[in-house]
């Protein structure tokens, strides 16, 4: 486990995902990510993949290819190249292994930078490739909220927007229909109610720069800046009242039900012509 501290915040990160473990406050001790096994993790990366592929498998040129869900980041220890006080980069490059389902070289990098009470996340992607790759691009961070889970609200910025929401398949897995769900009027503000993720996830295809999290009855506040992601993914366990929120920005969607995806064609994808990188920021503040 990597550690990233000051006088605000102690952060830890596992190099197994390079995924982001523990985020404690110094002064109360508590800590802003969830750590509980009836859900077993914290804050995955989703690369190359979000979401579930159809028949877990997707389509190059008519080819197919294995992919699980979400991609296989979390399954792999990222190696060091950069570790100081205040920031860490972590890397996972192409191998005999990932060619099997992702037939790409490819450099992935993800550094994480602590500053005061903000922590920042820098995802690059490098195609080290002869041919153009497409890759989806996800970060799942899960924030404990103590307490009554409807004390708690969303606030969106730029403000009083229509969501427009990806209507999801939720058995037997969950995937998208095809279609979307408008609401009747604009928001600014959205209290946390249960059925509201009656069916789970929450996928808003809205131009949201920044969410931020609070409660009515204590100074918490976490606040997420995205504006290098299109889609924004809300997510608690639908089946169990668990006390956490998951905040994700996304660059990528789930498959269509039933529909087999070309990946170079896939909707939300990203498209890296050889040689090329590409760099994503998520920052993160928190309050409590």
């Amino acid at each position: 486990m990597f550690t990233l501290e000051n006088q605000e915040l102690l952060v830890q990160i596992n190099p197994i995902g390079a995924e982001l473990t523990h985020v404690i406050e110094q002064k109360s001790g508590f800590d802003f990510i969830w750590n509980d096994e009836r859900w077993p993790k914290h804050a995955p990366i989703l690369f190359p993949a979000i979401g579930r592929s159809t028949k877990d498998q997707y389509l190059i040129d008519g080819k197919t290819y294995p992919m699980q869900q979400h991609g296989f980041a979390t399954d792999y220890e990222f190696q060091v190249l950069n570790d100081e006080v205040d920031t860490l980069t972590l890397e996972l490059k192409a191998n005999d292994q990932t060619r099997q389902s992702y037939p790409f070289a490819f450099n992935f990098q993800v550094t994480y930078h602590l500053s005061g009470k903000n922590l920042s996340v820098v995802f690059k992607v490098t195609n080290q490739d002869q041919k153009e790759l497409s890759f989806s691009l996800g970060f799942h961070p899960a924030f404990n909220l103590p307490g009554i889970f409807e004390d708690y609200s969303l606030a969106f910025s730029p403000e009083n927007q229509v969501l427009k929401q990806f209507e999801i398949v939720k058995n037997p897995f969950p995937y998208r229909s095809g279609k979307q769900k408008v609401a009747d009027k604009p928001v600014s503000n959205l209290q946390l109610t249960r059925p509201f993720f009656e069916k789970g996830l929450v996928i808003l295809d809205n131009d949201i720069n920044v969410v931020e999290l609070t409660s009515n009855s204590s100074n918490y506040a976490v606040k997420v800046k995205m504006a290098d992601f299109p889609y924004l993914c809300l997510w608690t366990k639908e089946d169990i009242a668990l006390p956490y929120l998951c905040i994700e920005p996304f660059q990528g969607l789930p498959d269509v039900i039933d529909q087999e995806q070309e990946l170079l064609q896939k909707e939300g994808n990203i498209k890296l012509a050889a040689g090329k990188s590409a760099d994503y920021q998520v920052q993160l503040s928190f309050e409590n």
